[in-house]
């Protein structure tokens, strides 16, 4: 759990300037301070939602602080109640010495990028998004490294298995907001759906989302619980019995439609195993699609303290690890072993490229 603490610096911190190549400094490998301890300071932002969401924040910071932990300093967290702190947030950190700033999620893209042209020789990493000009084109910048989920890959897997335990041949499916990093998991959800129909020759329905015109079920936000229950009741009457709620922590409110109905249904959820953040709901969740958040900020965070950050993109995938799908749980005597053999050959063909999912949001 995050544990709140002054944005103090502890020990000097070494600034090196801009190398020419396409890489930002960092404190050379093995510096110490005065008193002998490592000469690195990682820092971490979050969102509005802060680092007790039990989610996203949560599980990126988990990584920052097990790399600080390796290398024998303390992490520091900005916490964000609203979108106005960002900047100030990332300001704060910047002028307490932080060597790397690592920013969570797409809300505070512009923020990092503002911070970073003004302060060359500090390092950043923007998870789950990119940074980009005012115009939205794309823009690179060397002390900033994106961190990337391809999430539609392991979403194929729930689709598969989502199609194959409905009773009703209807699923469904909401996001939080239509930013790329959503959508992405309804692309890969509807994949696979339509990838069991074309091996079990059935027609499994998906509701919420339309792949091809990229348009469908949003909540507006990632905090409006009431909207989203309201939302998955409407999926429920229309006959789903599994519904993915890509918006966070609202997977809860799903779950509180399934249970208000008395329906034999299921949520899947995202970014992180929901049944371990809320063990009480084991029985109504099919799987989670998981980014490995803590992995790939603390793989960043270390690589920064060796030396050896780049602004190339890291990309989450089947095939390293950075993506997949949770344990079946409680569900797992429920599903035909067949079927689970089935999504295990599926994942087999995805990381050989025998089976390709295609989302125009994949990184």
């Amino acid at each position: 759990m995050f544990r709140r603490t002054p944005l103090a610096l502890i020990g000097s911190t070494t600034l090196i300037a801009l190398a020419l190549s396409a890489c930002a400094a960092a404190p050379e490998p093995g510096t110490t301070d005065d008193a002998g301890a490592p000469d690195f300071l990682p820092c971490a932002v979050s969102d509005l939602t802060g680092f007790d969401d039990n989610d996203f924040n949560e599980l990126t910071f988990a990584g920052v602080e097990e790399a600080a932990a390796e290398i024998g300093v303390e992490a520091r967290g900005a916490e964000s109640s609203s979108e106005d702190q960002y900047s100030g947030n990332i300001g704060t950190l910047v002028e307490e010495g932080c060597d790397l700033i690592v920013t969570v999620g797409f809300a505070l893209a512009n923020a990092t990028r503002d911070s970073a042209l003004v302060n060359e020789d500090v390092n950043f990493a923007l998870i789950d998004s990119t940074v980009t000009n005012d115009d939205f084109s794309p823009l690179e910048l060397p002390n900033v490294k994106p961190v990337l989920f391809d999430t539609a890959q392991a979403a194929a897997l729930a689709g598969y298995v989502a199609a194959g335990a409905s009773t009703t041949g209807v699923v469904g499916t909401y996001g939080g907001m239509p930013f790329p990093s959503v959508t992405v998991f309804m692309d890969g959800f509807q994949i696979g759906i339509e990838h069991y129909n074309e091996v079990h020759g059935t027609d499994v329905r998906l509701l919420g989302w339309d792949r091809e015109a990229q348009n469908g079920l949003f909540v507006g936000s990632f905090d409006d619980q009431l909207q989203a229950k309201n939302i998955t009741l409407g999926l429920l009457d229309q006959g789903a019995d599994i519904v993915m709620p890509v918006a966070g922590t609202l997977f809860i409110a799903s779950i509180e439609a399934v249970q208000e109905q008395g329906t034999d249904a299921a949520i899947i959820g995202v970014n992180s195993d929901v049944v371990v953040t809320a063990p009480d709901y084991s029985e109504f969740i099919l799987t989670s699609v998981m980014k490995n958040l803590t992995t790939a900020s603390r793989e960043v965070t270390m690589a920064s303290f060796e030396g050896g950050f780049s602004s190339d993109p890291y990309v989450g995938t089947l095939d390293n690890g950075g993506v997949g799908i949770a344990p079946f749980h409680d569900w797992e005597s429920k599903l035909d072993p067949a079927l689970i053999a089935e999504v295990e050959a599926l994942q087999a063909a995805i990381i050989s490229g025998e089976f390709v999912v295609d989302s125009p949001s994949s990184p």
